[in-house]
């Protein structure tokens, strides 16, 4: 928001004042942090069960007066920012503020704690305890509330539903162990690993989220459960699947359970060794072809946003050069590229209960973080950014590519460490051929990073320079038709003639390399145009077998 758009939000706040979702402090310096993430836990809740998408909580107001006296928390930018990763560690599930909005209002600092709504289903802790509002008073919040909101799914939610005839004797003692591992490591601020490796089975698994008051659901199959017990979730296949194309084909099916089998399917993937510019000894580097972190944050998002009432299995294509990555089910809340930036926090899942276990084991977060890491990733080893395919209303497809598309790429990202990833982002559509808008398109030109004409960008030659590869700039810039029609009178002027053939063998390899087969010859066929129309040479074969001479030497013969 902009400060006219902020003060209009704090003008309306101010004037509804306090209820169940709006919350003013003076707020000093010094406001206690576990008295912030109590009001975070209660606000949201609250927001949660009036279906609003977000509550507010304002430092810098007097919440007797309503007047405005400024507040002096955290007046260095990066530690008021860096609230949300501490709200998020101690959040259950672990989610943060939307935004954190500071205004400077006439009469002093204001701050604006923008916080979303507890997910569909899932109430919001603060340090394991629940909180929520009576009217001003920040109180516990009751077992009625607490049901209202993990009942809102759970007749929907396919992963939350109790196992009929399903124990603890049907998950697998594995998988069980390194369930509570991480388990540990996620709270290791709460709770000693001693203490959590002590629980009895049965309050480790309701603490993470697994089972129901003992009763085993099927997000614990899933996860943990043993391979012969995947029959207990039949109709569901309950199968992750690798599958090679290529000159080899293979393929592997996965069953239960996920938290192991995930690595599994991923030690099945042909990861070698990919060497980014061997032609330059200074800046080679070899990196594996597909990070292990990107794949299994890839795959653990299909686990976590499949359609299991579709009765379909997750794929994985292993292609030459490129993963795939297929789940049944659209893509639940917004696009992929609202994620991106790391900026938007979904407000429901299609399956909770089984977000929220993964949540508890460290597999995925709760944040939309996982499409930005994946994308950072890839950036971080200069390889392209993954693609989202989802032309199939009832199928998600990601790819995760495996090799380099455009050299010129990876040495900016090589070269140029700091580039946002917005910039970065219209790097690879470039490279991709992709459409990219005016307004990025004049402004990766003003930093040097491209240059040409829409849809032929290329890589700038300050950046070609700067990463001592000019002979690879040379051959993907275009050249001035001015330059190529010279070649082709002089070709004429020497030989007399020239038909097709000749002309192309002249000029294709001194076209553009960023220019596809298709693209070169219509960029003949235009020359050959504007020549002829401008009176320079002449057709004196016919339109099937043309045969090119220069028009003056026409002239002179007659």
């Amino acid at each position: 928001m902009d400060a006219s758009a902020l003060q209009a939000t704090l003008d309306s706040l101010i004037a509804t004042w306090e209820n169940e979702v709006v919350e003013f402090k003076q707020a000093g310096k010094d406001y206690d942090t576990d008295k912030l993430g109590e009001y975070f836990s209660a606000l949201a809740n609250e927001a949660n069960l009036r279906g609003l998408e977000r509550a507010w909580l304002v430092f810098g107001v007097d919440n007797k007066t309503r007047a405005v006296v400024g507040s002096a928390y955290r007046p260095e930018p990066e530690r008021l920012q860096g609230l949300k990763m501490q709200m998020a560690q101690s959040a259950e599930p672990s989610v943060t503020f939307r935004n954190i909005h500071v205004l400077q209002h006439a009469a002093g600092r204001v701050v604006l704690f923008e916080i979303p709504a507890a997910p569909c289903g899932m109430p919001i802790a603060w340090k394991g305890h629940y909180y929520a509002r009576a009217g001003e008073s920040l109180i516990p919040l009751g077992l009625d509330k607490l049901d209202e909101i993990r009942q809102q799914t759970l007749a929907e939610d396919w992963s939350a539903q109790v196992v009929a005839g399903a124990s603890v004797e049907h998950l697998d003692s594995e998988a069980l162990a390194i369930a509570r591992a991480s388990f540990a490591r996620k709270y290791a601020n709460r709770f000693a690993a001693d203490e959590v490796m002590a629980w009895p089975l049965a309050s480790f698994l309701d603490r993470a989220r697994l089972t129901q008051d003992g009763r085993v659901t099927r997000a614990a199959l899933l996860l943990l459960g043993k391979r012969e017990s995947a029959h207990l979730l039949l109709p569901h296949p309950a199968q992750l699947t690798w599958k090679l194309e290529g000159v080899e084909r293979d393929y592997e099916h996965f069953g239960p359970p996920f938290l192991l089998n995930t690595t599994a399917l991923y030690q099945k993937v042909r990861n070698t060794k990919v060497r980014i510019l061997p032609d330059d000894a200074l800046l080679a580097v070899e990196v594996a072809k597909y990070d292990q972190k990107v794949v299994l944050e890839a795959l653990h998002n299909c686990i976590a946003h499949q359609d299991y009432r579709r009765n379909g299995r997750i794929v994985v294509v292993e292609q030459p050069d490129r993963l795939i990555f297929e789940n049944e089910g659209s893509f639940f809340e917004g696009q992929p590229a609202d994620y991106i930036s790391g900026n938007k926090t979904p407000h429901r899942y299609r399956n909770p209960y089984l977000a929220q276990a993964m949540a508890e084991l460290n597999m995925i977060d709760t944040m939309g973080y996982g499409i930005h890491e994946m994308h950072l990733g890839q950036a971080r080893r200069y390889f392209p950014m993954p693609d989202y395919d989802l032309s199939d209303a009832g199928v998600v497809k990601m790819t995760v590519h495996g090799r380099v598309v455009d050299p010129a790429y990876s040495r900016v990202l090589m070269q140029k460490t700091d580039l946002p990833l917005a910039d970065i982002l219209a790097l690879d559509r470039v490279q991709k051929r992709l459409p990219l808008d005016q307004a990025m398109v004049d402004h990766l030109r003003r930093a040097g990073l491209v240059e040409g004409r829409k849809p032929n960008l290329h890589v700038s030659a300050l950046v070609a320079g700067a990463t001592a590869d000019k002979a690879a700039y040379i051959r993907t810039r275009a050249q001035d038709d001015v330059f190529y029609a010279k070649l082709l009178t002089d070709y004429l002027e020497k030989f007399g003639k020239a038909t097709r053939k000749e002309i192309n063998q002249l000029l294709l390899d001194k076209l553009s390399e960023a220019l596809s087969p298709e693209q070169k010859i219509n960029k003949v066929n235009n020359l050959l145009t504007k020549l002829r129309r401008q009176g320079v040479i002449v057709n004196t074969g016919s339109d099937s077998l043309p045969c090119w001479q220069l028009a003056e030497k026409i002239a002179e013969k007659k």
